[in-house]
């Protein structure tokens, strides 16, 4: 399976995405957000696993022409990018414009790594009309706090251990969606930092429902969401699929 590139702009900013299907209807399209360093092998896995599954995806370009090279460009970059919350809220927002443009009359959703994570937190905040949205080892913290409705479900895997999320953190994104009546799960594994937490979650397997089931009040609990997600009480090994990252 091989991405297709799509050229799209942010004001006079000349971007680049990936974009993926099968052939027929889609289940859903994805906007995946990738991770600082933009899209990387380790991503692009994951979308055709996404396509395998059924969904259409589209890997969305966080920098244009300055995509970075090294580690070094790309937190230069990222600080760039953070550095000014509404801007960067308009380049996620172009992404998501191309997302329903290629694939229109179909539920959407964003999922994302690292700096995708907070970014599809930021689209939630944003008021974007999205079936749900899923922050793998994403950023929690915001300059723009929501004060409005969110529409998506939100689903938040993170390590407890994260040097970059500190906890004071995570409690603050948990009362800040408390505070605009999100349904939202959080899932924090004890003692992991980045990439572990992402087998603990419920979206290990890649054929069920991308988010859980809208319940009154998600809260903080990963059991609603493991049984709603997979249909059973009890959860089998998890198999790899295209959420183990």
């Amino acid at each position: 399976m091989d991405f297709v590139k799509v050229e799209y702009r942010d004001g006079a900013v000349e971007l680049t995405a990936l974009h993926a299907r099968q052939e027929g209807t889609p289940r859903a399209g994805v906007a995946i957000f990738p991770t600082f360093m933009n899209s990387t092998p380790g991503v692009e896995a994951k979308a055709r696993q996404l396509v395998e599954a059924g969904y259409a995806v589209l890997i969305g370009d966080f920098y244009g022409p300055e995509a970075p090279a090294n580690f070094e460009e790309a937190f230069a970059a990222m600080g760039r990018l953070r550095a000014d919350p509404q801007a960067m809220r308009q380049r996620l927002r172009a992404t998501l414009g191309l997302l329903r443009e290629l694939e229109p009359d179909i539920p959407h959703l964003a999922i994302g790594f690292c700096l995708g994570g907070m970014a599809v937190l930021e689209m939630a905040r944003d008021g974007q009309d999205l079936a749900g949205v899923v922050s793998f080892h994403g950023l929690l913290e915001t300059a723009l706090p929501a004060n409005k409705p969110i529409i998506p479900r939100i689903l938040v895997c993170h390590g407890d251990a994260d040097a970059l999320v500190p906890r004071e953190q995570v409690t603050g994104f948990w009362e800040e969606m408390d505070a605009v009546k999100a349904s939202w799960h959080s899932i924090p594994t004890p003692g992991s930092s980045t990439a572990s937490p992402i087998r603990a979650c419920s979206m290990a397997h890649s054929t069920p429902p991308i988010m859980p089931a809208p319940t009154a009040r998600a809260g903080r609990r990963c059991t609603p969401c493991s049984t709603s997600c997979l249909g059973r009480t009890k959860r089998p090994e998890p198999k790899p699929g295209p959420f183990d990252f």
